[in-house]
Parts: structure tokens; sequence; C-alpha cells
């Protein structure tokens, strides 16, 4: 079987990770990569190691024949082009937070802007670990945004099965590498900028991602009490590492809980008793890990990592292919 697939929004980091991931697919004819500044360019002056393929602006992408395409564009930008694809006929993954959310007004609330497409909505949401099931065989599936992937891989199981303390925070202290900024120059992102230094931004209740996170726990059976997230800039390239604090009812039982929800996940991994998460678990791999530590008291502290482009991303994205087409979920992916 060969899938006729194309992306939009190919030179940005996400893309070209995915255009490296969908080249080595077995399954997948890449047909189209587009970009509305380097258009007529190949796809190698964006990346040495890219195709050697000429990008096209947006207008002129051919979906006529075309089985998939892969979105990977700004919110706002991505459901308009999803829409038009589907009404081709034409699957869509999309990397963007458009259609991520299942109510437009919550949408609106964070993104300050009304929905592009709201007649689309509700679409699947592609994180197999936690709904598989929904995205076999699905016409359009939205892809998780990087910081929701790793804290919900380290919350999930708990919400799930009811161990988290009624009442009591759900504290995520989050650490990502620069890439998630995106590759558009910004002052802050500027190596002098960044190396050497550490910060935080978008604490208290305002990071979007929060938006993701909070509509999927509320499906696995909702918190009572407060979610505090605070993401930090690392002055590395890549990578994520959320460490989550709960209060949980019983210690024992809570670690049974992701043993059980991830015994069938084959990318991601759930580290024994003394081992803790690191970076160096997951950098440039599509999979994820997740470490358990007793706090003090009934305190149970997740480390939750995972690659900000790969399974925060692009890989991911991969996933979710494999499993919209019924193939083995880790087609094309390297998962040692």
């Amino acid at each position: 079987m060969s899938i006729q697939v194309g992306v939009y929004g190919a030179t940005g980091y996400t893309g070209l990770e995915l255009i490296r991931l969908l080249a080595q697919h077995p399954q997948v004819d890449l047909r189209f990569a587009t970009s509305e500044h380097s258009a007529g360019q190949s796809l190698r002056q964006s990346s040495p190691l890219a195709p050697d393929l000429i990008l096209v602006p947006a207008a002129d992408a051919p979906l006529e024949n075309m089985d998939c395409v892969f979105l990977c564009l700004p919110h706002t930008k991505s459901a308009p082009l999803a829409a038009l694809a589907l009404d081709h006929g034409v699957r869509v993954i999309d990397l963007s937070a458009d259609l991520r959310i299942d109510d437009p007004a919550i949408y609106e609330q964070w993104y300050k802007v009304p929905h592009p497409a709201p007649d689309l909505l509700p679409v699947p949401f592609g994180l197999p670990e936690l709904g598989r099931k929904a995205l076999i065989g699905a016409r359009c599936i939205a892809n998780p945004g990087c910081y929701s992937t790793a804290v919900l891989l380290g919350t999930a199981p708990l919400v799930r099965h009811g161990h988290i303390v009624p009442g009591t925070p759900l504290i995520i202290d989050a650490k990502s590498g620069v890439s998630g900024a995106g590759r558009t120059p910004k002052t802050h992102i500027l190596f002098c900028e960044i190396h050497g230094n550490f910060s935080p931004y978008s604490i208290g209740y305002a990071h979007r991602h929060l938006a993701e996170v909070e509509q999927v726990l509320a499906h696995e059976g909702g918190l009572t009490g407060p979610v505090v997230f605070s993401p930090h800039l690392l002055p590395t390239d890549r990578g994520i590492l959320a460490t989550i604090y709960a209060q949980v009812n019983d210690q024992d039982a809570a670690r049974q809980a992701f043993t059980d929800t991830y015994a069938d996940a084959p990318l991601v991994t759930v580290l024994p008793p003394g081992e803790l998460a690191t970076l160096a678990h997951v950098i440039r791999t599509p999979r994820a890990a997740v470490s358990l530590t007793a706090g003090p008291g009934n305190v149970l502290i997740m480390v939750s990592v995972i690659d900000n482009l790969l399974k925060g991303a692009s890989s991911q994205a991969v996933q979710n292919f494999n499993l919209m087409w019924a193939l083995p979920e880790t087609t094309g992916l390297t998962t040692s």
C-alpha cells in the first residue's frame, strides 16, 4: 500500500522533522511540501539533509488524488485548510492548535480569536496512549501540543483511576528546549539571550496548552482541585521535562495505575523505582518516559519527559497516521 501524502508548512522545525520521518516511512509517497516564504526553492535549502523537494505555496498544493495531509501551520491557518482537504475526501492530521479544543468558545477564550472552522469540531485528540480506539480509521486527528503531551502522560493515569486526593492541587513544573518556540527569529530565543540563562514564562493560569490538559483530564474523570502550571525555557535545543506533584490516596495503587495504563503502549516507558526520567532517555526518539517517586506524606512526584519535536509533535503525528490507516503503530519510527 502506498499512501499519497502532503505536508503544509514544511520548513519549520516540526515540518522538517515530519518530512524526515515520512521520507523513511515504508507506506508513504510524499507528493508535496508547502512554504509561503520559500516557494520555488528546494526543501534542502531549509535543511541540507531534507529530500530534494520543490516547495510550493499552499494555494498551489495539489489535493487531487491525495490520501492524507499534515498541517504544520500556525493556529487559525490550519482549520480552513483542514476543511478544504476534508471536502476533497483527503484525511487530515493537524499539528496546530485549531482542532484540539472541542468547544469553540473555549478556543476563543485561550486564543483570543473566533474559531476559524467550528463546524469541524469535535475532532479525535491524537494522544494514542489515552485514546487509541478513536484514532483507528479516523478522517481527521488533532495532534496534541508538546506540553500537554508530557503533562497528560504524567497525570492521566491518576485521574482515570481516581487516585488524586479530592480538592488538592495538581502542580506542574515544566521545562522546554528552545525549539518549542518555533523557528521564526525572536529576541528572547537568540543564543546570547538563552545561553547560561533559565527563565519562566506564561506562569500562573496563562499557557494555552492548559486548555488541552483540562479538557482531557475532564474526559478521564476530572479534578476537584486546581491545576498549577509553570513552564520554563531551558537553554537546550529540544526536549520537555515536566515534574508533577500530586497528593494521592494510595502510593502503590497510583504506581500500578501507570503500569496498567501503559502496558500496551510501545512508545511509553514507566521507569523502575529509583530511576529518574531525564531528557537523555528520550531526546531524538519518538519515546516518552515517566518516573515515579514518593514525596513527603502522600505526595507522589512524576517526572514525564519527551522530545518536544518528536513525541511532542512530528513522531506523534506519524503514530497517529499509522493508526488512522490501521498500520502497526510504530511503522516508520525508530523505537530503540
